[in-house]
């Protein structure tokens, strides 16, 4: 192989780790255990502990269909060379690293969307109408369906008329249904998912077995979560939302680490150099790292403006993120965290509030940074990409 293609690859693969590390040390990496963290149910630094493993774990066992479809299914006509690789990497890492430098909140899901189609179209490639428009669908849908749901959540919990014992239950138990439909890489063999998994190891007669061993996974988790709030309603609620968290640092690392190596799958498919599982890998670790080294800095920031949610916002708050952010898996969409969580935050608080602490001009900025981070990133990678042809 020639020695150029293999420094190229090489130069592609140190920044797809930097840019892995940029998502583990930024909002990705800090979001998923700041309710807890606000609510003084886990210290930052267990939850900076625990986020790396979870968010590496998902990266692993969930990570290749969002890289898939930001590496092979936003450009057609057109397979990203090494130059354009690291240009997109460069860029979606660059401005990420300038966000979490000066608060301002810029999405990686948008930054590095748009590196990726930026430079797709500089290369002549052709555009995906279909992806684009799931894709769109998913951003333009995720602050009323997230903010819909939250402030549901957060109507209901506080009820004297529908006890904890009650409502925190049934919410465990649809968590548990979907938890049972998750697909992971390793129980392919098996269906994908725990609830296949659960008819190959007890065989159930029916055409409905994994709808059965769905709702019975569901029906268990409902009953263990009704069972601790009764012996301990607020060491429960702790340990349900501290769930809650764990299974949103898991379902970031999944969704967030196609956003680093994604860009690096054209390569793959070309060179032969590493297998996708490898590169899952290097990417999970990256978000592990920085996790670990830089997260806790920003959970303890983040969870300050968490502390007055309580355990049960911060429950409207995670239900939303979690499902939300598993949607975006299983369509391989690339999603923004802040975005779900924001979204989420908004909706839980006008339930509580009636949005007296909700600020128009600071989410009219949030939306308009969001949108802006697209635009600059597609701007800024078409022409470098121009610039290179030159």
């Amino acid at each position: 192989m020639d020695p150029t293609t293999i420094l190229l690859f090489a130069t592609a693969a140190v920044a797809s780790l930097f840019m892995a590390w940029v998502i583990g040390a930024g909002s990705s990496g800090a979001t998923p255990f700041a309710p807890a963290v606000g609510a003084n149910a886990i210290s930052t630094m267990k939850a900076a502990f625990l986020v790396g493993i979870l968010g590496f774990a998902g990266a692993v066992t969930q990570g290749g269909s969002v890289s898939e479809a930001v590496g092979t299914g936003l450009i057609d006509g057109v397979s990203l060379p090494a130059s354009a690789v690291i240009v997109v990497l460069l860029i979606g890492a660059g401005l990420m690293a300038v966000g979490i430098y000066t608060g301002y909140p810029i999405a990686t899901a948008f930054t590095v969307t748009g590196s990726v189609i930026g430079v797709g179209f500089a290369l002549g490639g052709d555009p995906t109408w279909s992806k684009y428009a799931e894709i769109g669908a998913v951003w333009v849908l995720t602050p009323f369906v997230g903010g819909g749901i939250a402030y549901g959540i957060a109507s209901v919990l506080p009820r004297s008329d529908v006890p904890e014992d009650v409502s925190v239950p049934i919410l465990a138990g649809i968590v548990g249904v979907v938890v049972a439909n998750l697909e992971f890489a390793f129980l392919t063999p098996l269906g994908g998912t725990l609830a296949a998994a659960g008819t190959a190891a007890v065989p159930i007669d029916g055409t409905g077995a994994t709808a059965t061993v769905s709702l019975g996974l569901g029906v268990l988790t409902a009953a263990l979560v009704r069972w601790d709030i009764r012996r301990d309603r607020a060491g429960g609620l702790r340990r349900f939302l501290l769930s809650l968290g764990a299974l949103v640092a898991f379902s970031a690392g999944a969704s967030q680490v196609g956003l680093a190596v994604g860009p690096l799958f054209p390569l793959l498919e070309e060179l032969s150099i590493a297998s996708p599982i490898a590169i899952l890998f290097g990417g999970g670790l990256g978000i592990l790292v920085g996790s670990w080294t830089s997260a806790p800095r920003m959970i303890k920031s983040i969870s300050q403006e968490y502390a007055s949610l309580g355990p049960r916002r911060s429950i409207a708050t995670l239900v939303p993120s979690f499902l939300i952010a598993q949607t975006a898996v299983v369509l391989g969409v690339p999603v923004s965290f802040n975005e779900i969580v924001v979204s989420a935050i908004v909706g839980s608080g006008v339930a509580v509030t009636g949005g007296a602490g909700v600020s128009p001009r600071k989410l009219g900025y949030t939306v308009a940074a969001w949108i802006g981070s697209f635009v600059l990133a597609f701007g800024l990678a078409y022409g470098s990409m121009l610039l290179l042809g030159l």
